[in-house]
């Protein structure tokens, strides 16, 4: 018996040693400023803090969003509008992300959550329609927020997912952030001086980077999908990404109806919704446009509409579901689901002007 308690006792000091030295090395904040810019945790910690530094240069008639890259607009051509805009924008999406990523993502941003005058959220749709791919199973997800996991964080983020093999792995990954940082911490050990330079390089010219970025010119134009078939009539010279896009977000048949969004968006955006409850700060949903091509609304019976839902309480605003309806065509897209660069434009303009419309003249929203 005294051997046994030797052997645990042996082990639990262990057990603490390895996770000492990993929060030594990966929980100061320092590691995640030297990740890979371009890997999916290097992009999320780079925006978080590219917007940090904008709160010190902007006053109070901020605004940010979140969203994937369907929601995306150009800062400078609202910083152009020959009307100056109403409210300062900021862009705090991340490609490829959801609600629980953004979720981390505004908890460190903007930790007093009275920082905005709004949280612009880009869906898109209104309606809860499950599709083949469920958020709350993508693993990305611990990729993009690793750096921002507290040890209080990691029960509730592993349990948020539904796969109990994914579960584990995140448990195991947010508990020792080395697990998930591995490959980065080799290739940086491999090439230390080509990853300090390109931080560096990001830290200086990233941000006009992204803002002076002109979107492809390409389109859709002479696509059209036979709604009864999901026949799809293609315009010649068409890439795979082209026609890939077009095939899974337009062109397939409806998927079953499991309520899963619906409780993933409950759970995430309502957390979101929780965290300015009582604040100055509004949280506006904007249903991005539908495609080249939308789907018609009556191609699956979705079961319920959790944002809507959500748009009883006063914190929280919808913009008009229809307000870029004007975008949906072939000409606007670069594929079948992103704008290209004249459909940027256009909705750069309409996104300012309908959230100038919900929050009507920054004097008066600060009485509301």
């Amino acid at each position: 018996m005294p051997g046994i308690r030797r052997v645990a006792f042996t082990l639990v000091l262990a057990g603490l040693g390895i996770l000492g030295l990993d929060s030594l090395l990966f929980r100061t904040g320092v590691y995640a400023h030297y990740l890979e810019p371009e890997s999916s945790t290097g992009l999320f910690e780079m925006i978080l803090r590219r917007e940090q530094q904008a709160q010190k240069d902007h006053g109070d008639d901020l605004v940010v969003t979140l969203g994937n890259s369907r929601f995306a607009y150009s800062r400078k051509i609202v910083d152009e509008l020959p009307q100056k805009a109403a409210y300062v924008f900021r862009d705090a999406g991340v490609a490829g992300s959801n609600a629980r990523a953004w979720y981390y993502m505004l908890r460190d941003l903007d930790p007093t959550a009275r920082r905005y005058r709004a949280v612009v959220i880009g869906v898109d749709d209104y309606d809860d329609e499950d599709r083949g791919y469920n958020p709350d199973d993508d693993i990305r997800d611990l990729h993009y927020v690793i750096a921002r996991l507290r040890f209080t964080d990691v029960v509730e983020f592993a349990r948020s997912f539904r796969d109990p093999k994914l579960q584990w792995a995140v448990l195991r990954g947010g508990l020792l952030k080395g697990i998930i940082y591995q490959n980065d911490f080799q290739a940086l050990l491999s090439h230390p001086q080509k990853r300090l330079d390109y931080v560096h390089l990001c830290d200086r010219d990233w941000a006009n980077w992204v803002y002076g970025y002109v979107e492809s010119d390409r389109n859709m134009a002479g696509l059209s999908i036979d709604w009864a078939t999901l026949r799809v009539t293609w315009p010649p010279g068409l890439n795979d990404d082209q026609r890939g896009t077009v095939n899974s977000f337009l062109a397939h048949a409806p998927d079953p109806q499991t309520g899963r969004l619906a409780a993933f968006r409950r759970e995430w955006f309502g957390k979101i919704v929780d965290r300015y409850r009582g604040s100055r700060t509004k949280v506006i949903f904007l249903a991005l446009s539908r495609g080249p091509v939308p789907r018609p609304d009556n191609l699956v019976a979705k079961k319920s509409s959790s944002i809507r839902e959500m748009a009883s309480r006063p914190e929280v605003l919808l913009a008009n579901e229809h307000a870029f309806d004007a975008l949906e065509r072939p000409e606007l897209f670069r594929d079948g689901m992103h704008l290209n660069r004249e459909g940027i434009a256009r909705f750069s303009v309409m996104l300012t002007g309908e959230v100038e419309r919900l929050l009507g003249s920054p004097q008066a929203g600060s009485a509301r």
